[in-house]
């Protein structure tokens, strides 16, 4: 066979026949076949991805097999396949009688597939500002999540409690995080530039029984100490049993005002001689994770995610989607706020090596991640749209910088990724590499769209629907529609649904949050369109879309123009309502220019000219305003719903979700929207 396929004349980047070969989509497909599962006209990946759907128990089945999970109860491979989902015919939250429920006669634990490797292999490498801090192999790692869950366990913890964690990007979240679900305890985290009431506002919701924290952080050069913070933390939650302070900026943090805390090097010396961690083996739908809405439109909803379908799904999109072995090394730009984080540390349970990297991504240096990516030898590389839209804007070719030869991916998420992006990458990063943008949030803790090693990467699309997710586009009719922007939606159940919403016992906020717009259906609130290449396209949030004259527009179409121009380095867009009744309105642009570069005319000229070009006539703003700063979630989101509530005096019901809370105040009372 030739090393090379058809090149598709619209495809970016078309993948090599050896590589097809190779890829572990491929061989899992013919695995497959070769044992009559799928016929032979399940040809690629997309083909799959249409049997998957229709054959969700069998698919389900076959994941657990690739996977070896290791589980307690006869398994759905010693079972006929219809055991493995039962009330499949509804997508409503799990009820014990009907369901949907998956695997239901399995008992299992998520910690230990993510440890089942112990060899002297590197499983954590961690860096930071300064460069590498830290590296742990499996059997290392294993040894120290030994010890803290004996410590946990001394401290009272057992199956149900929830075990939290401040941290930074640090190994000892990980081990943290491993300890308490060997246990069965539930895990949560915020980072620590969420600030007091942000955590209170999460963790006081759920009780926890003990708070592991870091002493402070860096970020862009400057050392964050969080001591008064975690004192202010601790006093509010009176459920706690214990606390251990991480010492990261401070070699003897002083912890005397802060009852009972400990450092977590002193609960690992103490806790030293337990060498092997025990694993408590509970049903399949067990609470793993407790994750959080953003919180900008309320206080957040805690969402519940089970043991076994997290373990599934990050397997499935690890291996599968991502082309992970255990031979790779992972990076993923995130913090421990972020449902990236939970899905980077699932890499584990393939054997990979992950790298984690605290601090900000272009300190001390634009192309600090992409020389760490050329020491650890990284394989995957995961960021955000922004990050590659700023190192676009700044002129960084880490091409001509980094030895990136063992680099095989890139992945982005958290925002659409612009078609220019695209560009960028593959004439500045790596010309063979494949890119892939996924789409998916914390409300399932892994994605709806992703990538296909297997097939081509088309300019501003994601490649493929995941598999066994029964992922469609809706009109407003409830419809499905192709190649036209609709509603994206999932009407069939998969495992990684969250098991339920915390304090919520008939289950009404779980309803109302995804299955009330369609009935029982899942609309996850993006507005999206299925492409002629059975990829996708992500145009921004459905409730942030604009409606100028009846004609819907997602905001990330204008974004993707906006930010062409050199002088703008960020864009914000909103529908501004007009007159007493609101029945009229208009798109009114918010654009942060560079240093010492105005909002000229000509300026404004040049942004009406490009949208109306590339985008169309309605998309054009009736008002460009230039401001000093845009405000973001914690995990990096621009806000379109709370700076449209700024402009229409509405009050922003919980800022402190911002990470730049005060960047409101610019969009109050603009003599330019009066």
């Amino acid at each position: 066979m030739t090393d090379t396929l058809p090149v598709d004349a619209g495809a970016i980047w078309t993948p090599t026949a050896a590589a097809v070969d190779r890829a572990r989509l491929t061989r899992f497909r013919l695995e497959l076949q070769s044992r009559g599962v799928v016929d032979a006209s399940v040809t690629d990946a997309h083909a799959l991805q249409r049997w998957s759907v229709q054959h969700p128990a069998a698919f389900w089945a076959e994941i657990w097999r690739a996977a070896a999970i290791m589980a307690d109860g006869p398994g759905p491979l010693e079972s006929p396949w219809s055991d493995v989902l039962v009330g499949g015919d509804r997508m409503a939250p799990p009820d014990p009688e009907r369901g949907p429920r998956w695997f239901t006669d399995t008992r299992l634990n998520f910690a230990e597939h993510l440890l089942r490797r112990r060899d002297d292999g590197m499983a954590i490498v961690s860096w930071n500002e300064h460069g590498a801090q830290q590296r742990l192999s499996f059997a290392e790692l294993a040894a120290q999540v030994a010890a803290t869950a004996a410590a946990l366990s001394a401290a009272g913890v057992g199956v149900g409690d929830r075990v939290v964690g401040y941290l930074p990007n640090l190994p000892q979240a990980v081990i943290a995080m491993l300890a308490a679900t060997s246990l069965g305890a539930m895990w949560s985290s915020c980072s620590p530039d969420f600030g007091t009431k942000g955590v209170l506002d999460r963790f006081g919701q759920i009780a926890p029984k003990v708070l592991i924290a870091a002493d402070g952080y860096w970020y862009a050069g400057k050392q964050i100490d969080c001591l008064e913070r975690v004192r202010e933390i601790v006093a509010s939650l009176p459920s706690l049993a214990a606390v251990w302070v991480v010492p990261y900026v401070h070699a003897t943090p002083e912890l005397t005002r802060i009852p009972g805390a400990v450092a977590f090097t002193e609960v690992l010396h103490r806790y030293a001689a337990h060498r092997e961690p025990a694993f408590v083996r509970l049903p399949f739908d067990h609470p793993l994770y407790i994750m959080y809405s953003s919180g900008t439109t309320g206080l957040p909803k805690c969402m519940v995610h089970g043991a076994g379908g997290t373990l599934l799904q990050h397997w499935k999109e690890l291996a599968l989607h991502t082309d992970l072995g255990p031979d790779d090394a992972i990076f993923y730009f995130t913090t421990c706020g972020w449902m990236m984080w939970n899905w980077l540390v699932s890499a584990l349970a393939i054997g990979s090596t992950i790298v984690l990297y605290d601090g900000a991504p272009l300190a001390p240096s634009a192309d600090i991640l992409w020389r760490m990516a050329s020491v650890e030898r990284v394989s995957v590389f995961g960021t955000s749209a922004k990050y590659l839209s700023v190192l676009e804007k700044e002129g960084v070719q880490p091409r001509e910088q980094c030895d990136l030869s063992s680099l095989r991916a890139i992945l982005s998420t958290g925002s659409p990724l612009a078609a220019h992006s695209y560009d960028f990458v593959y004439a500045h990063v790596k010309s063979d590499v494949r890119l892939a943008s996924i789409s998916g949030g914390t409300d399932i803790v892994s994605c709806f769209a992703l990538g296909d090693p297997t097939g081509p990467v088309y300019r501003g699309e994601l490649q493929m629907r995941g598999l066994g997710m029964a992922v469609d586009v809706f009109a407003d009719d409830g419809t499905p529609v192709r190649e036209t922007p609709g509603e994206l939606v999932c009407t069939a159940p998969f495992p990684s649904m969250p098991v339920a919403f915390w304090n919520d016992p008939d289950g009404a906020l779980y309803r109302a949050a995804y299955f009330e717009h369609f009935p029982g259906v899942w609309r996850h609130g993006d507005w999206a369109e299925i492409t002629a290449h059975d990829g996708l396209v992500i145009h921004g949030r459905s409730d942030a879309t604009l409606n100028p004259g009846g004609v819907r527009i997602g905001t990330a179409e204008i974004y993707r123009q906006v930010e062409q121009i050199p002088a703008i380095l960020e864009s914000l867009v909103i529908e501004q309502r007009l007159g007493a009744e609101g029945d009229d309105s208009r798109v009114v642009l918010f654009v942060r220019m560079r240093e010492g570069e105005p909002l000229t005319d000509d300026v404004q000229r040049a942004i009406r000219q490009r949208i109306r070009e590339h985008a169309s006539p309605h998309h054009v703003p009736k008002v460009i305003v230039a401001v000093a700063d845009i405000p973001r979630t914690i995990s990096g989101k621009i806000t379109e719903l709370a700076v449209r509530d700024v402009v229409h005096g509405r009050p922003v019901k919980n800022a402190d979700a911002l990470a730049n809370p005060a960047a409101l105040a610019l969009f109050a009372d603009l003599p330019e929207l009066r």
